[in-house]
């Protein structure tokens, strides 16, 4: 129980300061689909999918090396200072060298607001860091700060230079940036970084073994950026980036389910490293997998039988095509829960190559199936291949982890999982008024029973406290 609770306390601290940040982009589209066209929003949106495939190979994923040793050397200040100067001094020389080499490509090669994306990249780059930094500290509640921050200054920054100043897509960028700069310098301030950083702590050795952990998670970081964002490099270069634009905007309502998953898989990551080695550690895995995967599959069908009344309301008629894609969407972002929560595990046990060679496998399946099928069937092959490359690798790191540790899933209610996501589906696509309200209904009917446990547990904990107070 101290476990459980543990996980829901760092749960619920991250969760109100993540969804501030993930959420912002989602309750922004109205702002952006009636100022951008289809083709703005989608240069945009392949601008920043380059960003997020650059930032693991600048930083070889020191960021997340940085955090797992961080959670070892808790309580022991010369070895947190240790840590801290080598990752600090890392990324100076990573960002130098990557700065010098894209200013001398991009000075043969057009690139549209280099200078402004080359900011993005840095800062996002130092805020990445500076993240995992304050959970290795275990300083939950300053991550969340820091993420509050982004998320309003994203919001006011974007109202501010796309309305007032009409400056569009280059705007958003802007904003995006100017975020998460925000976000570093507060942590660095906060955590008081520049008290850890000595440059005479520098060792080779210690180096040698965080990119050990570490580098294996670049081949998986570039592999998820193919599973997750290559559709948009494909769209953008067989069907142009108009038909990107409508692929954004799709995969801007399963982006909800992601955003969730990874709060909790924040505070996952933390709780896997900790109890990786206790007696009842598949008991406790198992449980929390099952709680987690029934809680994202009520969300994901629950989400489906609520867009054909959403939807309108919150998206402008250019970009109504994007409507038909969302389903296969959804399906795969709830089978990438499963493939988070698992992806810890190999984490925790310092399983890293494992964490690559599996997601290698989905980004194969996911370029395959893209580049076979989006000359016939269009978008559709888009959304249909990353459902497949999500299900595939989320069926096979469930068999290959039982190796190591013996996570059960419920199989009634694998069953129950197909039955009320075919059933939701085809009510999605019929867009009957009458029809999508009997589906709402009883979509919140199995909500509410398949989590029942988990709403008692809640609210006894909740009524528990307000008694104690």
């Amino acid at each position: 129980m101290n476990k459980k609770k543990q996980f829901a306390k760092t749960t619920i601290i991250i969760f109100f300061g993540k969804v501030c940040t993930q959420l912002i982009s989602f309750f922004l589209l109205p702002l952006y689909t009636a100022y951008l066209t289809t083709s703005e929003y989608g240069i945009v949106d392949l601008i920043q999918t380059y960003v997020t495939l650059l930032v693991p190979i600048i930083t070889l994923e020191l960021e997340m090396s940085i955090f797992r040793y961080l959670i070892d050397s808790r309580g022991k200040e010369k070895d947190t200072k240790k840590l801290m100067s080598n990752d600090f001094y890392v990324l100076c020389i990573s960002l130098f060298v990557f700065s010098i080499l894209y200013l001398i490509v991009t000075s043969f090669i057009h690139i549209p607001l280099r200078f402004i994306i080359l900011v993005d990249i840095i800062v996002c780059v130092l805020s990445g860091n500076f993240l995992q930094v304050a959970r290795g500290f275990g300083k939950t509640l300053d991550f969340s700060i820091s993420c509050i921050l982004t998320g309003l200054t994203t919001v006011i920054s974007n109202i501010f230079l796309i309305v007032y100043c009409g400056m569009q897509s280059e705007g958003m960028i802007i904003s995006m940036a100017l975020a998460n700069f925000i976000c570093a310098a507060y942590l660095f301030i906060r955590l008081k970084l520049y008290n850890m950083i000595d440059f005479k702590l520098v060792d080779k050795k210690l180096l040698k073994e965080m990119y050990k952990y570490s580098i294996p998670l670049v081949p998986n970081g570039i592999s998820w950026w193919i599973v997750n964002v290559s559709d948009r490099s494909i769209i953008s270069f067989v069907l142009g980036s108009s038909f990107n634009g409508l692929y954004a905007i799709s995969n801007k309502f399963p982006t909800i389910i992601s955003s969730l998953t990874g709060i909790f898989n924040l505070s996952w990551a933390e709780s896997a490293s900790l109890h990786i080695n206790s007696p009842d550690r598949d008991e406790f895995f198992s449980d929390i997998t099952n709680t987690i995967m029934r809680l994202f599959t009520a969300l994901g069908v629950g989400m489906i039988a609520c867009l054909p009344f959403v939807f309108p309301l919150m998206i402008n008629s250019k970009f109504n095509e994007a409507y038909l894609y969302i389903p296969p969407l959804i399906i795969g972002t709830v089978c990438n829960v499963a493939i988070c929560l698992y992806s810890q595990i190999y984490l925790a046990k310092k399983m890293s190559g494992k964490v690559a060679s599996t997601t290698i496998m989905g980004a194969i399946i996911n370029i395959l199936i893209n580049v076979i099928f989006i000359k016939i069937i269009g978008l559709s092959a888009a959304a249909i291949s990353t459902a497949i490359a999500y299900f595939v690798m989320m069926t096979y790191r469930h068999f290959d982890l039982k190796k190591y540790v013996n996570i059960k899933i419920d199989k009634l209610f694998i069953v129950e999982t197909f039955i009320i996501f075919t059933f939701a589906i085809i009510m999605y696509y019929k867009n009957n008024f009458y029809l999508n309200i009997i589906s709402l209904i009883i979509v919140v009917i199995y909500a509410f029973i398949t989590n029942i446990d988990f709403l008692k547990g809640t609210y006894n904990t909740v009524m528990g406290k307000l008694k104690r107070r």
